[in-house]
């Protein structure tokens, strides 16, 4: 660092380093009181160009898991309804059994039997109702796009790349008779009509029997499928967890490049401060200094 000789007044050199000293010190004050202001230690990429690349790259899968989690919750929400309809659906078959056994005891007359199996029917076509308008965003978790029973195949985004996803399927559940009926083994008791309706036959304590073993039978299925939903409930539970966990852990990376040290900041702010008012004065007496020159002119 050069000194100007204060002999010679048409350049003021100390005054010039006094400024340009005065300067950065008000640019890095400004800085400081950004960061103070934002709570952000990156503004801008000229701060630390590698330290704001990466700490871009770490927020934006912040961003992305705290989504992928919002979309387990989604896909949570969307089992529960399908568990909820299969619980209702439970709830009829249980009242199924109860009448079927009913009607198997030869105390039922002809016109108690029909009459209970108009109920069976009633409540098998309620069955059929249930599982055609379960539906979730205008998805139907049961029936095809035709309203024909059909495994209903769901991949839910479940982090924040494009291979973290988890596949379900809800398998197919059939109310009429053939592959795949909740009431197979219902034996002559059940007979189809259409494939949405169907027609019990309990008028012989016989007949009745073959109902409650189709009935039974219906409840497993059931059973089953509602413990496939629970397995998948389970498993995004575990990676609901898994990801708040890793998310926490990418936030804590981003915030000690990104975020401010308040502490560190008000400190720094203070002996800026203190330099600030230190080069105004020095600036004050670099501008003042070449009149002393004037002590070389006079009589």
């Amino acid at each position: 660092m050069s000194f100007g000789d204060l002999s010679r007044i048409s350049t003021n050199v100390q005054a010039l380093q006094a400024n340009a000293q005065l300067q950065r010190t008000n640019q890095e004050l400004g800085l400081r009181q950004l960061r103070l202001a934002t709570g952000s230690r990156l503004n801008r990429a000229e701060d630390d160009s590698a330290g704001y690349s990466i700490s871009k790259k770490l927020e934006a899968r912040v961003r992305g898991q705290a989504q992928a989690l919002a979309n387990i919750g989604d896909a949570k929400s969307m089992l529960t309804v399908a568990e909820g309809s299969l619980n209702s659906i439970m709830d009829v078959l249980q009242t199924m059994k109860e009448k079927a056994v009913q009607a198997a005891n030869d105390t039922m007359g002809a016109d108690e039997r029909a009459a209970i199996e108009s109920q069976l029917e009633a409540m098998t076509e309620e069955i059929h109702v249930m599982l055609a308008s379960t539906d979730f965003n205008g998805t139907n978790l049961f029936v095809d796009e035709d309203g024909d029973p059909a495994n209903v195949s769901l991949t839910f985004q479940v982090g924040s790349d494009s291979g973290d996803t988890f596949d379900v399927t809800i398998e197919t559940l059939r109310v009429g008779r053939g592959g795949g009926s909740m009431f197979e083994g219902a034996g002559v008791a059940l007979v189809n009509r259409d494939p949405t309706e169907v027609e019990w036959d309990i008028s012989t304590g016989e007949n009745a029997r073959l109902a409650i073993d189709g009935v039974d039978n219906a409840i497993k299925v059931l059973a089953d499928r509602l413990a496939h939903i629970g397995d998948s409930q389970k498993r995004l539970t575990f990676k609901q967890d898994n990801l708040q966990t890793a998310m926490n852990n990418y936030e804590a990376a981003r915030s000690r490049i990104n975020d401010a040290d308040f502490a560190k900041e008000q400190m720094e702010l203070v002996k800026l401060q203190i330099l600030q008012q230190t080069g105004t004065a020095a600036l004050a007496q670099s501008n003042a200094a070449p009149q002393a020159i004037l002590s070389l002119i006079g009589g």
